[in-house]
């Protein structure tokens, strides 16, 4: 009835309207007379009409942007994706995307498509919106510096840092005698030339020296802390210099730019003195993600946007002014987390690539059709190399590293990657570099950032010192070895309990080990060590509690699923144990268990469904994770949903099949150690049906009476599994349980899932 109520009112509405649309408009037909207006006769060539309206409208300035945007993101992302696997770091795949879509490919063998794509009288919306991309981007990488951690560490790690600086500084302002006859620009003094010279090959690329470092998992030796605080205090110093350069270069002479310099020192006072405290007292009032709403969002973005300004306006670029803005955040790790997340996204993933493809637009390395012109790239790249490299490595030496982790340094700090690019890019818009120059250090900076993954690899091959990820103590293998991974303290003191009660009383003929892996996109290098602290304390504490035998191991990585596949199927282990909910599988299944109730649960449904099929495991509630992990690690895995498990004493085992009969096993441990009371179901008649499983029961019958028992009847009530704490099943069983929509899921205890 109501359906019909509404069609009718639908109809009467819409109809009724639409004629009061229409005779309004002709009526309004007749108010025309004597305005000149003329009307267009249709003409039965109308698709050409339509073709030339698409064309206006392909020719458009927003299409013509939004078309730009969609093409470089798909490219940045792709060549991006294909550098990590060959790993190398995203940035360079995305550095060369931008070059690919420049003259040097794109415009050289498609220049109608490039020319469509990227005319000339559009560069200058891709440029600002590039410049907003970096402005943010900045202002990231201010927030990623501590201050107060680089201030206490800063003891060597500054003279190694300021000796990467000058050297390579000076070596460039040599090189740039050389080279200042042929390349540089009409009009340009010697002096802005050789000191854009000197700084370019100064810099070092913090973002990508961090990431390596993590990903290499060197966070947390002494090597790794040196190269992440000798960046950190590079990157300080570097742009530091490059505002006076800026300043020198626009005014003209030093004489002239002491005004500029002095203007900019009263800036950074105001942003210490005055802004920083100021913002500290809003963060440490909002440091949560609910009470960071849009009017405190506000104030931090308008620090950004005034810092941004007022730098340019001084005339030391608005690029030192977001960085600066970052680095006086306040310094609540919680805060600046949550703070990044909501910059990164838009910065690194829509307008950072902007800026690729925009350098790339300007690097021409068709321009470069001369043996000598390559020559003489060669040499920039041999200077920048050895003041960068050798530099860092000698001082490093120098102030006590042995040769390995000083050449590691130097390799680190020898990387320039988006920082580079940024430094090119003022000086090409100061005029102070050429086309030609700016495409050879356009080519230095990709050369210098790629070489550093294999200079490192090298280093350690000529050393011969390579770490393993297995700890030692659990290489014998009489021991009964179980290896955990979690995401959070919570759930690592849950699978431990799990684990202990599965070897508790054979303590001296087993072992634990705990592993908490981090993704290297989420968590600070400065971090590192707090957030280890953070995450095993709690998970050790616990195994003192329980008397267990425990070993931990943290790291960070960029691969979660294939760092746990290689330290299981390494160290041998005989059980892995990960979780689902809040783990590091969080959301994948939850949302498939809940909204079944029912109080008396009949498993003739499940049964049926059970008859004759398999469980496909395409079709599994797991994600791609799990399923990853599940399929290529070579011993028993369990896989752990948590209902707030206390203790695990009181366990319901449900047998399905013949394969069900590996649980038996785990059902005799339990019991053994832990002394848990088993209640095993036999819901299609497996057990009863079969020896082998009969006779395993009966063997634990004999030494623990009145621990095991088997339960035949079909229909299981709800009160009976509210007592329960754990449920344990096969994974088969339990794809069969989901597939089927059991009701039995809202009403189990906490579930350890188990592939043999």
């Amino acid at each position: 009835m109501n359906n019909i109520k509404n069609s009718l009112f639908y109809v009467t509405v819409i109809g009724g309207f639409t004629a009061l649309i229409y005779w309004v408009i002709s009526k309004g037909a007749s108010l025309e007379a004597g305005r000149g207006i003329v009307h267009k006769k249709i003409e039965s060539n109308h698709w050409n009409d339509f073709l030339h309206s698409m064309v206006e409208n392909l020719q458009h300035p927003l299409a013509i942007l939004l078309a730009q945007i969609v093409t470089i993101i798909l490219a940045a992302r792709l060549f991006g994706w294909f550098f990590r696997k060959i790993g190398q770091p995203s940035v360079i795949g995305e550095m060369i995307a931008g070059i690919v879509l420049g003259p040097s490919l794109v415009g050289m063998y498609f220049p109608e498509f490039s020319a469509a794509l990227f005319p000339k009288e559009s560069l200058g919306n891709l440029q600002f919106l590039s410049q907003i991309g970096l402005i943010l981007f900045m202002f990231v990488i201010g927030m990623e510096l501590d201050l107060k951690v680089l201030k206490n560490k800063a003891h060597e790690s500054v003279v190694i840092s300021h000796a990467s600086i000058v050297i390579p500084f000076a070596l460039g302002l040599t090189l740039a005698y050389f080279v200042y006859g042929t390349f540089a620009p009409q009009g340009v003094a010697f002096s802005s030339f050789g000191l854009f010279m000197g700084i370019a090959m100064s810099i070092t690329a913090f973002p990508v020296l961090a990431r390596i470092v993590q990903e290499r998992g060197m966070q947390k030796t002494k090597l790794g802390t040196i190269a992440i605080t000798c960046a950190a205090a590079d990157d300080i110093t570097a742009w530091c210099i490059l505002a006076v350069v800026i300043a020198i270069v626009k005014a003209g002479s030093l004489a002239s730019s002491l005004y500029v310099i002095g203007l900019a020192i009263l800036y950074v006072i105001v942003m210490l003195k005055i802004v920083r405290p100021f913002l500290k007292r809003v963060g440490d009032l909002n440091s949560t993600r609910e009470s960071l709403n849009k009017p405190v969002v506000a104030i931090f973005f308008i620090t950004l946007l005034f810092s941004s300004y007022a730098s340019e306006l001084i005339g030391i670029h608005a690029l030192f002014g977001a960085f600066l803005a970052g680095a006086i955040m306040p310094e609540n790790n919680k805060f600046r987390n949550i703070f990044i997340e909501k910059v990164e996204d838009v910065s690194i993933i829509v307008l950072l690539p902007l800026f690729f493809v925009f350098t790339g637009l300007r690097t021409q390395i068709g321009l470069l059709n001369d043996p000598y012109l390559w020559k003489v790239t060669a040499v920039i790249i041999a200077v920048a190399v050895v003041g960068k490299f050798f530099g860092s490595a000698f001082a490093a030496k120098f102030v006590g590293q042995n040769w390995k982790d000083s050449l590691a340094i130097g390799a680190l700090m020898n990387t320039r990657g988006l920082m580079e690019l940024v430094v090119l890019n003022i000086g090409y818009d100061l005029g102070v570099l050429s086309t030609e120059i700016f495409t050879m250090m356009v080519i230095m900076a990709l050369v210098t950032t790629f070489m550093t993954g294999p200079a490192l690899d090298f280093i350690g091959y000529i050393f011969k010192d390579k770490p393993t990820i297995v700890p030692q103590e659990i290489g014998n293998k009489s021991k009964y070895k179980i290896l955990l991974s979690f995401a959070t303290p919570e759930r690592g003191k849950k699978l431990l309990q799990i684990a202990n009660s599965l070897v508790k009383k054979q303590s001296d003929n087993s072992i634990v080990t705990a592993m908490h892996l981090s993704l290297s996109t989420e968590i600070h290098s400065f971090d590192v060590k707090d957030h280890e602290r953070k995450m095993l304390v709690p998970v050790i504490e616990e195994s003192e509690r329980l008397n267990q035998n425990m070993v931990s191991v943290f790291k960070v990585t960029n691969d979660i699923d294939t760092e746990i596949i290689d330290t299981a199927n390494q160290g041998e282990y005989d059980l892995l144990l990960v979780g689902l909910g809040q783990s590091i599988f969080e959301g994948t299944l939850l949302g498939k268990i809940l909204g079944f109730t029912s109080r008396i649960v009949n498993p003739d449904r499940l049964i049926d469904k059970f008859t004759g099929k398999e469980g496909l495991f395409e079709n599994s509630p797991f994600d791609e994770r799990t399923r990853h992990i599940i399929a290529k690690t070579k011993m028993p895995v369990g896989i752990f949903i948590d209902k707030d498990l206390e203790e695990v004493d009181r366990i319901f085992m449900p047998v399905f099949s013949k394969e069900d009969s590996f649980l038996i096993d785990y059902a005799k441990k339990l019991i053994n150690n832990n002394g848990s009371q088993i209640t095993v179901l036999d819901a299609s008649g497996e057990v009863k049906s079969t020896r082998d499983m009969q006779e395993s029961i009966r063997s634990i019958e004999q030494i623990a009476p009145n621990h095991i028992m088997i339960m035949h009847d079909r229909t299981i009530k709800k009160e009976f599994l509210e007592t329960q704490n754990l449920m344990i099943i096969s994974l088969d069983s339990w794809k069969k349980l989901i597939e089927s929509q059991s009701i039995w899921l809202n009403n189990t205890p906490s579930v350890l899932i188990l592939k043999p």
